[in-house]
């Protein structure tokens, strides 16, 4: 998905912020707050910032590097295999 960045004044933003929150949820535009055509603040959607937070967690950069890791070397599988797998599974557990 590609989102619009727009850059905007902070003095304009503070105007217009409940425009500007609709959008961002929305649309899922991102805005730039800029005080004297400085950057210095964002608003996102909360989705965004939320994955965005998950990833500076090392634990899960580090399961995210194990994984390509495997892919790489081959030892993924293809998901409709896999679904097949865990229905097969839980047929038999049911019995």
């Amino acid at each position: 998905m590609n989102s619009i960045v727009h850059r905007i004044p902070l003095t304009r933003a503070r105007i217009n912020l409940g425009q500007l929150v609709r959008r961002v949820h929305v649309n899922r535009e991102y805005f730039i707050l800029e005080k004297d055509g400085i950057p210095v603040a964002g608003i996102m959607n909360v989705d965004d910032l939320e994955d965005y937070l998950e990833l500076q967690d090392p634990a899960l950069k580090n399961q995210i590097k194990r994984s390509h890791r495997e892919y790489r070397r081959g030892k993924a599988r293809h998901a409709g295999k896999f679904l097949a797998e865990l229905r097969r599974s839980e047929t038999k557990s049911k019995k």
